[in-house]
């Protein structure tokens, strides 16, 4: 199917984690011009030079990006406005919990890194491309929650994270009804556990470096744990395999094609039934 994103541009934040990987190789794929917006802008050169080698429809471009400082944000949307021009599609993915364990134990400084990259990130990405988008009576942006936000047992020890993620979803549905009227769409995937293949797939600042291994191990043996049925979280999953960064790509790529023209303000799971309301 023909998703019609050939030569869009878009900025996807966290673009050097795992999910953010496999996000900016499919748009990528599909033709679209990407953005990668991430503070480890090394993956992003490495995501380049991999799309040129695949001969992929669509280019990549890397700009070291913080999205909790809005003149850094401000400084890579100009320097795609230079490369690509306007954003079609933002998505933003850049975000993850700082630690974990029980609530009581949460200090100051993880509790407002979790509201600044979760929170302020995504509302200053948002606002950057306001006058993109609604000047020209057109986009989509795509906000990666978490089933943290969703189901209390998944936020079991990542309780503020799950807080966090919650205030993303409100916004989309807030954002997405005052934007809708000037053509402008707003959706939220979440995501459950989107477990690496191997540890090639991983940034060196992504979630799993700084706590996925320790939750959950190594990518090899939390395949293993989950088949069999010991992995944390995911024990009960009625579909029969981990979920993959493909996953996540997959549903960002319909949500940002007109293909889901009449699809605004919604929260999809998308977490193989671990999540069912």
């Amino acid at each position: 199917m023909d998703l019609g994103l050939q030569g869009k541009t878009v900025v996807i934040t966290g673009g050097s984690g795992y999910i953010g990987q496999g996000l900016v190789l499919a748009f990528a794929r599909e033709g679209a011009n990407v953005i990668s917006a991430s503070r480890d802008v090394s993956v992003g050169h490495a995501l380049t030079q991999q799309a040129q080698d695949a001969s992929l429809a669509g280019s990549v471009l890397a700009v070291a990006t913080d999205v909790t400082d809005r003149a850094s944000v401000d400084a890579m949307l100009a320097r795609c406005h230079e490369v690509f021009g306007p954003v079609d599609i933002l998505v933003n993915n850049a975000g993850g919990p700082a630690q974990a364990g029980p609530f009581e134990t949460l200090d100051p400084q993880a509790r407002q890194w979790e509201i600044a990259v979760n929170v302020d990130g995504v509302v200053n990405c948002c606002q950057a491309v306001a006058d993109d988008m609604l000047g020209r009576g057109a986009g989509s942006i795509i906000n990666i929650s978490s089933n943290c936000s969703l189901s209390g047992k998944t936020a079991e020890n990542l309780v503020h994270y799950g807080s966090v993620k919650g205030f993303v979803n409100s916004l989309g549905k807030s954002l997405a009804w005052e934007w809708a009227g000037r053509g402008v769409r707003v959706n939220t995937i979440s995501p459950a556990w989107i477990v690496p293949e191997s540890e090639q797939n991983i940034g060196r600042n992504s979630f799993w470096r700084r706590l996925g291994f320790s939750l959950m191990g190594r990518p090899e043996q939390a395949q293993q744990d989950f088949l069999a049925g010991t992995l944390e979280h995911m024990d009960a999953l009625p579909t029969t395999r981990l979920g993959r960064a493909e996953d996540i790509a997959n549903m960002a790529l319909f949500l940002a094609s007109d293909r889901a023209g009449f699809v605004t303000g919604q929260l999809i799971s998308v977490s193989g039934g671990a999540y069912m309301p």
